[in-house]
């Protein structure tokens, strides 16, 4: 037979399922159950689901909470991973232990100093396109959509240099699109 003329049987749905057949697919199906029920306890139990709020913005009004911000809690500047002539500030987060991050074509500004212990709010915004706000090694990932405003509440537990990657491809410069973040 072969797949190019038509089944010798027409109506080959009307073939009886064999018992192996009907094994397999009572396995799919109690896997398929296994796998539901551990989403569901994981989404209830596991700790791994962020708690974040999102806002509606608009860029302007971003730019501007993230320029006051690095205006009034800047404690010094580096290099640019992106571009060694560009000096980045490093920014403490206020007395209310909020931060922000703006991500633009193609960096995460600015550079953050955090304290390990204390539980911060960082607010997220993208200027221009849908950029991925990824944290090196720790599983958090968001994306991060002009006009929104995402608030993360996060508690740095160990410190170190942890790396910012934008995972939503951004264009030519996507590669070369990365922060830092700092923990005490």
């Amino acid at each position: 037979m072969s797949a190019i003329l038509p089944p010798s049987e027409r109506l080959w749905w009307k073939t009886p399922i064999s018992g192996q057949e009907w094994a397999w697919i009572g396995i799919a199906f109690v896997w398929a159950m296994v796998m539901f029920v551990m989403m569901v306890y994981w989404h209830i139990n596991g700790k791994q689901n962020l708690s974040n709020e999102v806002y509606k913005t608009t860029t302007e009004m971003f730019q501007a909470k993230t320029d006051a911000f690095v205006k009034e809690n800047t404690i010094r500047t580096e290099d640019s991973l992106a571009n060694p002539d560009l000096k980045m500030p490093v920014v403490k987060p206020n007395d209310k232990g909020e931060a922000f991050l703006l991500g633009r074509l193609w960096s995460w500004y600015p550079i953050l100093e955090l304290e390990a212990g204390k539980t911060y709010k960082i607010h997220l915004s993208s200027v221009d396109y849908n950029h991925g706000f990824s944290l090196q090694p720790t599983n958090i990932n968001i994306q991060v959509i002009p006009g929104y405003e995402h608030v993360v509440k996060m508690t740095p537990t160990k410190a170190g240099t942890y790396a910012i990657v934008c995972n939503e491809y951004c264009g030519i410069g996507h590669h070369t699109m990365l922060g830092r973040i700092y923990v005490k």
